[in-house]
């Protein structure tokens, strides 16, 4: 028998003993959750594609597995891409993906509705629905499905952090997941983000300010109606004092994005952090955007930052 195949048959194994103990749902997770992750592990990988759902615009979204070579059970991370909404692909951190991934961590990045198929909350929902999905699948690829992460780029951020704070938002969950029990449902153990959108109204300003037409543009297609840029802003969630669920976030920065202003970030940092939350908020100098986009000294310490980050929630 295969090593996925008896990964999977002791899980099972497992689960069935302790159902007959009595336990359910979130204890049952918690129980059979005995993740070593050592972020300095090495591991082969298998990566490979399946698909994700359909949406509404007709488009089949894929889902791309970084699966480690071994036993595990793995940490299990949720990769959502960039994109500013309006572009962009589960391929959009491969490098990433794959750095995490080789360390010995079960990595799925996915496809979303992009804003001209549907705009907010389209793409929220198909990041619930994969949380939901990798909670069900995820012991599939030897991953642990009882602390489902998240890694989120720019908009992908953006969305990551929506879901940490809404996990039961009814919006969010509108696409049933067939055959899921009662007690799956959205919340995600951690979230690391680099340069996350987490005030889209000020990130919006900043672009018209910098008469940035073009990103501009994809605000305003993905926030239809208008009023959602406000409704569906993390830092606005913040300040209205919202009833939300706080996470262990991780914000990787670069100093000198004038896309999202690191002062706006710090400031969204330390208003998760004032409302009960814990955010670490990490500056990287002389950085822009997407530095990760590029090989060097400060790409290797942002994805070693995600590997500790990990290894401190598979420990809490």
């Amino acid at each position: 028998m295969s090593g996925l195949s008896s990964t999977r048959r002791t899980f099972l194994t497992q689960i069935t003993a302790l159902s007959a103990a009595g336990l359910c749902g979130a204890d049952l997770a918690a129980a059979t959750s005995k993740v070593a992750y050592n972020p300095a592990g090495r591991f082969e990988l298998k990566v490979f594609e399946r698909e994700f759902r359909q949406n509404q615009a007709g488009r089949m979204l894929m889902a791309r597995i970084y699966h480690p070579v071994g036993a595990g059970p793995f940490p299990t991370l949720l990769d959502l891409h960039g994109g500013a909404w309006n572009f962009k692909d589960r391929t959009a951190e491969e490098p990433m993906d794959r750095a995490l991934a080789s360390s010995g961590i079960l990595v799925v990045a996915i496809d979303m509705t992009l804003a001209p198929e549907a705009p907010y909350p389209a793409c929220v929902q198909d990041a619930n629905y994969a949380v939901r999905w990798l909670k069900t699948t995820a012991q599939m690829w030897n991953g642990d499905p009882s602390k489902i992460g998240i890694y989120g780029s720019s908009s992908g951020g953006y969305v990551g952090e929506l879901l940490g704070m809404r996990p039961h938002d009814q919006r969010y969950n509108a696409i049933p997941l067939a055959g899921a029990s009662r007690d799956i449902d959205a919340t995600v153990a951690y979230i690391a983000t680099r340069s996350p959108i987490s005030n889209p109204l000020a990130r919006f300003e900043n672009a018209a300010d910098k008469q940035r037409d073009t990103m501009v543009g994809y605000s305003k297609k993905f926030f239809d109606p208008w009023e959602m840029i406000v409704e569906s802003n993390p830092q606005l969630i913040l300040d209205r004092k919202e009833k939300v669920t706080l996470p262990p976030l991780l914000i990787m920065q670069g100093e000198l994005d004038d896309n999202v202003l690191p002062a706006v970030q710090e400031k969204f940092a330390r208003s998760y952090n004032a409302a009960g939350g814990k955010c670490e908020y990490r500056l990287f100098e002389k950085c822009e955007h997407q530095w990760v986009a590029k090989e060097g000294p400060q790409t290797d310490r942002a994805r070693a930052m995600v590997k500790e980050f990990v290894a401190r929630q598979m420990k809490a």
